[in-house]
């Protein structure tokens, strides 16, 4: 596997020996000065490890943290001086995952990041294995978990009805399909349809809880005349 580095640190003498020495490991390095270019890498790049230095300008390395754990779970190794065990201890409490001391050697350094990668391997071997034994159905910034009955948008869990679930289960299941609110009703109560305005309710309280802009949908959109679907 081709392991992308971010390494973030304000001193450039040290950024490029580090991108020296992972890149005649065979690892891609993605340099940033500050935690805040650092973030921006993040969102355009798969990173797989971060370097960040504790003390930068603009943003730290503590601040950085912080904010990249809200998304991300690849492995972080601090930089820090022998003064800043108070940052350290910081670091590691908020999700860094280890640290390197100030002035460290190349194969220290190499040691750390292996041994990180090497758990963040078997990590994501791990989850791989659970999203294969469980059916998740994924779309558009939405995870639908059958086997646990639970919804995530864009990551965060969200709580449905067992009757939006069902539905949202239904339409899910077939992408683009159009139902009609007769089909829906036949298929989450189990009985014929002779009242199926209920199912405008529920698709609606569905919207609420899916959508940015419920009265703009982008995943549960209707079909005049016709039905309801989830956007291909």
């Amino acid at each position: 596997m081709n392991y992308q580095i971010l390494v973030v640190e304000d001193e450039k003498a040290i950024n490029d020996a580090i991108e020296i020495y992972l890149r005649n490991q065979g690892y891609t390095v993605f340099q940033a000065a500050n935690g805040k270019e650092g973030l921006s890498i993040m969102e355009r790049e798969t990173i797989h490890l971060a370097i960040v230095d504790i003390m930068m300008p603009i943003m730290d390395g503590i601040t950085m943290t912080m904010k990249a754990r809200e998304h991300y779970d690849f492995p972080i190794l601090m930089l820090s001086a022998k003064s800043e065990d108070i940052d350290k201890i910081t670091g590691l409490n908020i999700g860094a995952d280890d640290y390197i001391t100030k002035p460290f050697t190349p194969m220290e350094l190499l040691a750390r990041v292996n041994a990180n990668l090497r758990r963040y391997a078997r990590y994501l071997q791990l989850q791989e294995k659970q999203q294969e034994d469980e059916q998740v159905l994924s779309l558009g910034g939405l995870e639908l978990h059958v086997d646990q009955k639970q919804l995530y948008v864009n990551g965060t869990l969200t709580k449905l009805t067992p009757i939006e679930f069902k539905i949202l289960h239904l339409l899910m299941s077939h992408p683009g399909r159009v139902y009609s609110s007769d089909t829906i009703y036949e298929a989450v109560w189990k009985e014929t349809a002779i009242n199926s305005e209920t199912v405008m309710v529920h698709i609606r309280n569905i919207r609420e809880k899916i959508e940015i802009d419920p009265k703009n949908p982008r995943h549960l959109k209707v079909v005049w005349g016709v039905g309801y679907k989830i956007e291909a």
